[in-house]
């Protein structure tokens, strides 16, 4: 793990107002936003699994395709070549610690920095569980940034559950 920048701070603070977003749908409250090289949002997510039924409709992932989207529009206003998926030096934050499913987009889509907030004990693949983003079998390895406004990003979590059972 890298030790996290003040940046990454303020950053989390955009992947936390996601994740609020979230609970209008009842949606578990995890927030992303995808940060370009020279510091904008290119894109932002949140879990939308319940509300458009989708079990892929992660935060990351609906972040991950909202930025790749942008990049590709973006590069072909200036006459570039629409190689949008590739997600080259920007930086993905999210509020929990990606899964499986979304550290292999994240290393498709050639992310090289991921920062995130509260751990995931149970499916987390960026260390916790599994460490996919710095599995040196593959083609392509992220740097990692865990712990970054961890408490606030773990309450948010701890309070809708305890809400969705009762407690």
């Amino acid at each position: 793990m890298t030790s996290p920048e003040p940046r990454h701070a303020e950053w989390m603070g955009l992947a936390l107002t996601e994740a609020r977003l979230a609970l209008a749908t009842e949606d578990v409250p995890i927030g992303a936003v995808v940060i370009g090289p020279d510091g904008t949002v290119l894109g932002s997510g949140r879990n939308e699994r319940e509300a458009l039924g989708d079990p892929t409709a992660h935060a990351e992932m609906v972040a991950i395709r909202e930025a790749a989207a942008r990049l590709r529009t973006l590069r072909a206003l200036d006459g570039g070549v629409d190689d949008g998926w590739r997600l080259e030096d920007c930086t993905l934050v999210v509020t929990l610690e990606p899964c499986a499913m979304c550290a292999g987009a994240i290393v498709l889509s050639r992310i090289p920095r991921v920062v995130f907030g509260a751990w995931d004990e149970k499916a987390g693949a960026a260390g916790s569980v599994f460490d996919v983003l710095r599995e040196r079998r593959l083609n392509h390895w992220v740097e990692v940034y865990a712990g970054v406004r961890e408490h606030e990003c773990a309450a948010l979590l701890r309070g809708f559950f305890a809400q969705h059972r009762g407690v």
